[in-house]
């Protein structure tokens, strides 16, 4: 008779572990694929590195995210995510369920931080755009765009990376590394100027960091975007009959402090970049030059123009003659300064 009794107990606490067992997995199944608070908005979660899951589940519990830090480290650990979480600055909000928070933790898909990089600046332009930004100081950014050896293992041979940092709309996480940003931003470069522009470079008698510098040139020179054909051909056909370039942002590069105000002496001092003064293309890149630019640097209009003058509506009148040419400065220059 105690047998029995003894095997009805045990059955009866199998049912109720059994059958507690089963709720707490339902619950588990339930909390994992509901959100805490569906109209609450997203919040700023950083997961510092060497953080252990008792840590996240406690700072998310502590955020609202989640509803049960215990149901959290219960659920990363049935799906072994305890190890595999990454460090980083992420986004929830208690909308998302925590099989969602734990997936993202696992996939590192940190936050991401938005960087526009205008075509036409220079690199201390754009180191300057990102420092505000927030990942990079600008002091480090130029330190590394000047040192060779960094330079070289990008790829690039020139003495610094002024003119290949291609402008576009990047996305980078929070701590991202300068070397990274600026890796990202030459690997642009390099896909942009694929292999059959290249080629045309060389049957060109130029090399990529001269089409480069022709290209920043043009850049600087029109905003136009049907101009840069032209303004590309002006500068061949200078090159071409071995008359100086005359570039007045070239000038202007070579200016330390610039102040908004080209003078008649900076057009008369010389530097390695004012092309008033030197034969040929100057020193190196001005500033990081666009596509479009790039593309006009390489296939120039079929012109026989030598000069060319704003006329001061973001556009320039092109001229084949010095009288021609004179005569357009007269009627857009002279008489707009009066």
């Amino acid at each position: 008779m105690r047998l029995k009794q003894h095997l009805f107990l045990i059955l009866v606490f199998s049912a109720i572990l059994a059958g507690a067992a089963g709720y707490f997995s339902f619950e588990i199944i339930r909390f994992s694929r509901t959100g805490f608070h569906p109209g609450m908005p997203g919040k700023d979660i950083l997961i510092a590195p060497g953080s252990n899951l008792k840590s996240i589940a406690e700072e998310l519990e502590n955020q609202g995210i989640i509803s049960n830090r215990l149901y959290f480290i219960i659920l990363a650990k049935l799906k072994r995510a305890d190890k595999k979480i990454q460090a980083g600055e992420y986004v929830f909000s208690g909308a998302d369920t925590p099989e969602h928070i734990l997936d993202t933790l696992i996939r590192g898909r940190v936050k991401l931080y938005r960087l526009t990089i205008p075509e036409g600046l220079s690199m201390y332009e754009t180191a300057s755009l990102v420092e505000n930004s927030g990942m990079c100081s600008a002091k480090k950014f130029i330190q590394l765009c000047c040192d060779v050896k960094f330079i070289h293992s990008l790829g690039i041979t020139g003495l610094t990376l002024e003119g290949y940092l291609f402008p576009d709309t990047y996305f980078f996480s929070g701590h991202t590394k300068c070397a990274k940003i600026i890796r990202v931003m030459v690997e642009h470069f390099k896909k942009v100027f694929r292999p059959e522009w290249r080629a045309r470079a060389r049957s060109m008698g130029f090399t990529v960091g001269q089409i480069v510098t022709l290209a920043s040139m043009i850049e600087k020179e029109t905003g136009a975007s049907f101009e840069r054909p032209l303004i590309s051909s002006v500068f061949h056909n200078r090159l071409k009959r071995h008359m100086r370039l005359e570039s007045d942002p070239t000038v202007i590069y070579g200016i330390k402090d610039f102040d908004g105000n080209i003078r008649k002496k900076d057009l008369k001092t010389r530097t390695p970049y004012n092309t008033y003064q030197i034969a040929g293309l100057p020193a190196g890149p001005i500033a990081s030059p666009g596509a479009q630019s790039l593309k006009a640097a390489l296939y120039p209009a079929d012109t026989d123009f030598l000069f060319f003058v704003s006329k001061n509506d973001s556009t320039h009148k092109f001229s084949r003659t010095i009288k021609e040419h004179n005569l357009a400065v007269k009627k857009y220059q002279l008489r707009h300064r009066r």
